[in-house]
């Protein structure tokens, strides 16, 4: 301690009558959220859009969170479909439920809009499948991420937002956290000369 500091030091404990200059520190919960927590947290959003929304599988909510999560973990509809044992079209059919839109879903063989307008004509599925040469399945198909749209549109894509809010919190927390305390090193020892010798 350098003189300055033994001097202030000595100040503060002859004008509180304290023995000690530092406050013991209570011992603080973080905010992340743990493995249940998040869970429960999936739960009732998924329970929420379910009572909302009209899902397409019969699918579990247990189900539902584990396709959620693994969305969020870049698993293909493949790789949840065999977690799941089920197919990949039942675990696609279950993200457009939940609003959870891969950049594929939207690669189609023809103009989105142009099916929106058809449909809001109220053409059949035959007759776009006949004039688009696709099939009636891929019309099916393609309806349900139109819909999906209409809906993520209606509920200002809240149910994403949420799902981004529990599931990332954590993943960001870590490197954040490291980030921190390398940043608060430097700082701490920036222009110190650092000659050690054992």
């Amino acid at each position: 301690m350098d003189e300055k500091t033994e001097e202030l030091r000595d100040i503060f404990i002859d004008v509180t009558d304290e023995d000690t200059v530092t406050e013991s520190q209570e011992e603080t919960h973080g905010t992340l959220a743990s493995n249940t927590e998040i869970e429960d947290r999936l739960r009732d959003t998924i329970e929420h859009m379910r009572d909302s929304l009209d899902f397409s599988t019969n699918l579990s909510t247990d189900d539902y969170i584990h396709i959620v999560r693994g969305f969020y973990a870049d698993d293909t509809d493949a790789d949840i479909a065999r977690d799941l044992d089920t197919n990949p079209k039942k675990i696609a059919r279950a993200r457009t439920d939940l609003h959870l839109l891969r950049d594929a879903d939207l690669d189609a063989p023809f103009d989105l809009d142009d099916l929106k307008n058809r449909l809001d004509a109220g053409e059949t599925t035959t007759d776009i499948a006949d004039d688009l040469d696709v099939s009636p399945s891929t019309i099916r198909r393609y309806h349900r991420i139109v819909d999906a749209q209409r809906d993520i549109r209606r509920v200002n894509d809240r149910y994403r937002d949420e799902f981004d809010s529990i599931l990332t919190d954590r993943e960001i927390a870590e490197p954040l956290t490291q980030t921190v305390k390398e940043d608060g090193l430097d700082e701490a020892t920036e222009g110190q000369e650092t000659n050690l010798s054992f």
